[in-house]
């Protein structure tokens, strides 16, 4: 089964974030026209090895760009339409062997990928340059904001990255010319920078038909089981904070909760996803919540706390992309009382 919703979405970008969180990626927000939508650019896998594989081209000269400006503003489905859809090993894109590791997040500046992309987009923003983000498409999602740059309704394409030659355990979302990347036409100086993602344990001798890791010589598929792709996206809003205890009778530590509702009609697993504090204080969750049912979260005290005072609470999921957030007032707070959002 190949990556479904496979496209490209064409516009213009207006604005980034860093990646950051367990699971970081680089967020760009771009308007196409009509409505906008968030592209979540992959810069670090879940599992070692967690550096990824890049390749950038400021320069980029290939057949596909002139097909690319053809098209309209807007998302394209490229199911069946190979001449213009990205193929890592079989589209002559650029040299593999040429793909260099770069973590996402170095101290000090102009170093890391985070600051590499950061670079591109900035120059393409100011330049009124045309963005092509290739992957898999999720939205329009009725009555969801986007949970990073608060659009309505919430759009946007994942998966940009290197889509076949997986492991064993994620091979159904294999196939040829399904590959993702993103491509930037700068119009001032007709000028195109490619940058191609992958990850290091992802084999790069695929098959034709299925585009699944070929055998080695020595009749042993490569070593892909470290490859831990994206996951299937979870709306955001999907699961909400809907309540908080925030001054519990008694002492403090131990006694604070959150509850979450599950909107869905399926059942969400939380694991890893964290909650956060207006402190940035972390505490991670384990387990189920059953769709449309409520989960309490217990405070230990020792990860994220709710402030007397006022402040924030915000659940992220394990690749660290922002779910719901809340705020609370002083004025909100009553001893042993819920505070409901």
């Amino acid at each position: 089964m190949s990556l479904e919703s496979y496209g490209v979405l064409k516009g213009n970008p207006k604005d980034w974030r860093y990646a950051k969180g367990r699971s970081p990626h680089f967020q760009i927000l771009m308007h196409d026209g009509k409505m906008e939508h968030r592209i979540a650019v992959n810069v670090r896998s879940n599992m070692p090895p967690s550096v990824l594989l890049y390749f950038l081209d400021d320069d980029f000269v290939h057949p596909i760009t002139s097909r690319l400006m053809s098209l309209d503003m807007g998302f394209h489905p490229l199911e069946g339409h190979r001449e213009i859809s990205l193929d890592y090993v079989r589209g002559n894109l650029f040299d593999l062997s040429a793909m260099k590791t770069l973590n996402h997040n170095i101290p000090g500046s102009d170093n890391d990928l985070n600051e590499l992309i950061r670079d591109y987009f900035q120059e393409a923003i100011r330049s009124g340059g045309t963005v092509y983000a290739f992957g898999k498409r999720w939205g329009p999602e009725s009555y969801l904001q986007d949970s990073c740059f608060g659009f309505r309704p919430g759009s946007g394409i994942h998966d940009v990255h290197m889509n076949q030659g997986n492991s064993r355990k994620w091979k159904d979302s294999d196939a040829p010319y399904h590959d993702g990347g993103l491509l930037i036409h700068l119009l001032q100086d007709d000028r195109w920078v490619a940058l191609f993602l992958a990850f290091q344990s992802q084999c790069f001798v695929t098959n034709a038909v299925t585009g699944h890791c070929i055998e080695d010589v020595a009749g042993e598929a490569a070593d892909t089981d470290l490859l831990v792709p994206e996951r299937c996206v979870i709306s955001a809003g999907t699961v909400r904070i809907v309540a908080a205890l925030v001054d519990p009778a008694g002492d403090d530590p131990g006694l604070e909760s959150i509850t979450l509702f599950n909107a869905s009609p399926i059942d969400i697993s939380v694991d890893d996803w964290t909650i956060v504090d207006r402190n940035s204080r972390t505490s991670l969750l384990k387990g189920r919540i059953r769709a449309g049912a409520g989960a309490k979260v217990h405070l230990s005290g020792k990860g994220a706390q709710l402030y007397n005072k006022g402040g924030s609470i915000s659940l992220f999921d394990e690749m660290g992309v922002l779910m719901d957030e809340v705020n609370y007032d002083k004025e909100d707070i009553r001893t042993g009382w819920m505070v409901v959002f």
